[in-house]
């Protein structure tokens, strides 16, 4: 006669890591009323949750299989992990329990433990056979395997440091350094973060550009999945920004160039046109030749057929920066490529005026005061705002998606600032010039007696 399939569900404290909805029931302390009347499987279940070893050894010595699976295929190992009860995997591991059983999610012990961060458990479990989760893009066919896979054994992270907000660090391939972004195990069971991770491949395969960085490969065949682009080792624009202040308006004019020239490029990409969405000065990169490149594009959208998209999410509930996001975005609204041009007006203001956006303000209000059409005040001088800087900068924030210029529109009026810029300067040393050279005649004509001797006999 068949075994009778299990009808309980255990659903107190941490659930599967994959399950869809993870809340489990906050009533895990007393002994539920009525649990000597539950199947001993659960109540196995119940006592691991508990970390209740006496109890777990009495349940097995009676015969309770270590193994016991609920309606949703988990066991006491997977209750174990998920609250990092060190002690009672080692007692389910001894007992003969199966290392990588898998739930109705297909979710491990060891998933479980590397997604709930409990370290101890992952070791014990690594050390017992465990097998790590699976890269999600892991393919079974080798000519799958894209072009672009590094092998993960020829990045070499001795002496790696983390760069760009801690999102990436440095490492050595091939023997070049190289910046790597890593998805951490413990992301494979968030969907969205792994449809960003994919969608950023697919961005960074398609894109050239001196004010792009170089996208050079990807690990994807095997856990962590990576990221490995150029190594730009002068930083971030933030870091730059907080260590310079206020730059001056002939190089703010210069690096708002680099960055409107990298963004055209993105804007005008055939055949999607690509909204990066999250323009802000830590994802610029600064390389050594001091020239800027739009970088980290983990949120950035291809424009395929319709001309606007939306987020999936709100802004609130994702992971960046609320201070310089366009407000159709924080109203969570259709939007399109304008959103970047107002980022970047934020940027270029930050740049002159030395302090980030609305500064003082905490950074969940700011998108608030752009949707009151409230916009960074001008403290800088007039002189720091060249040839209609001020007025690029306005039109570029503009309320209405429709009356923001394009990238396109932006290179021409700062090209022109540019060069305006650039005659002052050279009228400014003429000048100079002259004082110099009118002082290297005297000079010479004091300190050559023949001289003097002449213009006395003349005399």
């Amino acid at each position: 006669m068949d075994a009778k399939p299990p009808q309980s569900r255990f659903t107190l404290g941490r659930q599967s890591s994959l399950a869809p909805n993870r809340q489990g029931s906050r009533d895990d302390g007393d002994d539920p009323e009525g649990l000597e009347a539950v199947e001993p499987g659960v109540r196995l279940m119940y006592s691991a949750n508990e970390g209740d070893l006496d109890s777990i050894q009495d349940l097995l010595a009676s015969g309770t299989n270590v193994n016991f699976k609920d309606i949703d295929g988990r066991t006491a190992l997977h209750i174990a992990a998920c609250q990092g009860r060190t002690d009672v995997v080692q007692l389910l591991l001894d007992r003969s329990a199966e290392v990588d059983p898998k739930d109705r999610w297909g979710s491990t012990p060891l998933a479980d433990a590397v997604y709930y961060k409990n370290q101890n458990v992952i070791k014990l479990l690594e050390t017992h056979g465990a097998k790590p989760p699976m890269a999600p893009m892991h393919v079974q066919n080798s000519r799958e395997v894209p072009e672009y896979e590094i092998d993960p054994k020829e990045l070499d992270f001795t002496d790696s440091v983390n760069i760009t907000k801690g999102t990436f660090r440095s490492a050595s391939w091939r023997g070049i350094r190289v910046a790597v972004k890593t998805l951490g195990e413990e992301l494979f069971t968030d969907e969205d973060k792994i449809k960003a991770f994919r969608d950023e491949l697919t961005l960074l395969q398609k894109l050239r550009h001196p004010n792009i960085v170089q996208f050079l490969g990807a690990v994807t065949q095997s856990s962590p999945m990576m990221i490995v682009t150029e190594y730009l080792p002068k930083g971030d624009l933030r870091e730059y920004l907080r260590r310079r202040g206020a730059l001056k308006p002939v190089t703010a004019v210069k690096f708002a160039l680099d960055i409107a020239r990298g963004m055209n490029y993105l804007h005008e990409h055939k055949p999607e046109a690509i909204i990066h969405r999250d323009l802000e000065p830590s994802n610029i990169l600064r390389d050594d030749s001091g020239h800027l490149k739009v970088a980290d594009f983990g949120v950035s959208k291809m424009l395929k057929v319709a001309k606007t998209v939306k987020e999936d999410l709100p802004v609130t509930r994702q992971d960046t920066s609320w201070r310089y996001v366009a407000p159709e975005v924080f109203r969570n609204e259709e939007y399109d490529t304008k959103v970047d041009v107002f980022s970047f007006a934020l940027i270029l203001q930050e740049m002159i005026e030395g302090s980030p956006p609305f500064s003082s303000i905490p950074e969940y209000e700011v998108p608030k005061a752009y949707v009151a059409n409230q916009r960074p005040p001008f403290r800088a001088s007039a002189k720091r705002y060249p040839y209609g800087l001020k007025e690029v900068i306005e039109e570029c924030w503009h309320e209405e998606p429709f009356n923001r210029p394009t990238f396109s529109q932006v290179i021409k009026r700062l090209d022109y600032i540019n060069d305006q810029i650039a005659r002052d300067n050279r009228w400014k040393a003429k000048p100079l010039r002259c004082f110099q050279k009118l002082g290297f005649i005297l000079k010479r004509d004091y300190s050559n007696p023949s001289t003097r001797s002449s213009q006395s006999t003349t005399r």
